[in-house]
Parts: C-alpha cells; structure tokens; sequence
C-alpha cells in the first residue's frame, strides 16, 4: 500500500500535491493508458492511505486538468490529457496579489497573438465551443452560478482551439488549467462578473467577424486592466 497519507506534511497544500503526483507516478508505473479504469475512489483512498474526501480533492485536480475522468457509478478512468507535454504542477502553493499580477502579465505576453490567430484561423470547432462558453458563462452569470470563475478559463481555452493549433492549446491550458485556483481568486478580486463577461462577449464576437487586429487590442486591455484592478503591476 501506498502511504502518501502517512509520509506527507499535515498540511492540506502539500498533501495534495504529493498526492496528485503519487497517483501520476503510479498510473505511468502500471502503464495504465487513456481510457482505462484506474479503481474505484474508496480503493484509491485506501490503497494510498488517505482519507475518502482527501483522495478526491486530489483526483479532482488532476481531472480539472484532463489527465482523469470520473464515471458516475463506475470509477475513475485515465483521462485524454495524461500524456500530454506541456503539464507541470498541478498543486502549486496559494499565491499572493504579487503572483497573481505577475500570472496576468504572463497571460498578456501570449493571449492578444492567439486571439488575433483565432480570428485568422477560425476553426470550426473552436468557434463552435466559444458560443457555447459564452452562453454558458451568461447562464452562470444570471442565476449567480459559482462556476463561473471556470466557465471564464474555458473561454480563454476555446479562443486557443480557435486558433487552430494543438501545441497553442497545451501551452494556454498549462497556463490557465494548473494556475486554476490563482483564476478563481483573480475573479474574486476583479469584483464585477458583469464587465468580465461583457468583454468576453466582445472578444468572441471580434474573432468571430475575422477582426484580428482589434481583437488582439482588445484582448490585452482586457487583461491589463484586470491585473490594474488586481494590484500594483511588478516592477522590474
């Protein structure tokens, strides 16, 4: 048996962190492939010395992250995303105001390009998801939905599968998939859902209507802003 549980600091950060990545290594080790079944939770929990709601927090990580899928009343199965390149630490420690400006600024070095390739490219399937996004977030945003935080990250995904490319797509979920604790708090910190959203509907509609030159404008305000409502931008 397993005994992440025992071996690991009391403290939660990093007994998940251990924990997702002993899942990882143990998946990798048994050469258990996408699409295969990797046991049900309470044997998880058991085999890795942990407790039931502890083991889910940590799958539930790694499932945010596409490496794992949950299969009501089957179990849990390696995911699409498990062998993909661009994937680091998925439980990093909880950032400060600092960090989260410093994620945005690293946002805004890439995301204005690959929304202009996105109005260029215009993939079918991606602009296909963007609809989708958007009227989801718009649903969250009415009824008050607390998934809305996520419903934004796939947005900025779905602007990446727009574009077109597949590595464009790992690098952006890298960015915005395993920093997805630091989004929600950036949401959080933003105060006003409703400006967001309005943007992201701009956005959408820009790279819908082919505008590639304004929507990398817009798309840079947009996170220049944020990271001004956020806290003071790092100096060199």
């Amino acid at each position: 048996m397993t005994t992440v549980g025992r071996d690991a600091a009391p403290h939660r950060p990093d007994l998940t962190s251990a924990l997702v990545s002993a899942v990882v290594e143990m998946i990798s080790r048994r050469g258990i492939e996408p699409g295969m079944k990797i046991g049900p939770l309470r044997e998880l929990a058991g085999e890795f010395g942990v407790a039931v709601p502890t083991m889910r927090e940590a799958l539930r990580r790694l499932e945010g992250l596409g490496m794992l899928t949950f299969r009501h009343g089957s179990g849990v199965y390696v995911g699409p995303n498990f062998h993909r390149s661009v994937l680091v630490n998925a439980a990093p420690p909880r950032p400060d105001r600092h960090k989260l400006v410093a994620l945005i600024q690293a946002r805004q070095l890439f995301e204005p390009s690959v929304a202009a390739q996105a109005a260029t490219v215009r993939a079918p399937h991606g602009l296909e998801l963007l609809g989708v996004k958007v009227a989801e977030a718009r649903r969250c945003l009415t009824s008050g939905d607390e998934r809305l935080w996520r419903v934004n990250i796939d947005i900025h995904r779905a602007i990446a599968v727009t574009a077109g490319n597949p590595i464009v797509e790992e690098i952006l979920d890298a960015i915005l998939l395993i920093h997805a604790d630091e989004q929600q708090q950036i949401l959080a910190l933003h105060g006003d859902p409703h400006a967001d959203h309005a943007e992201h509907e701009e956005i959408v509609r820009l790279i819908e209507a082919g505008e590639a030159d304004r929507v990398r404008q817009v798309v840079e305000s947009h996170l220049v802003g944020v990271a001004e409502v956020i806290g003071t931008p790092l100096t060199p």
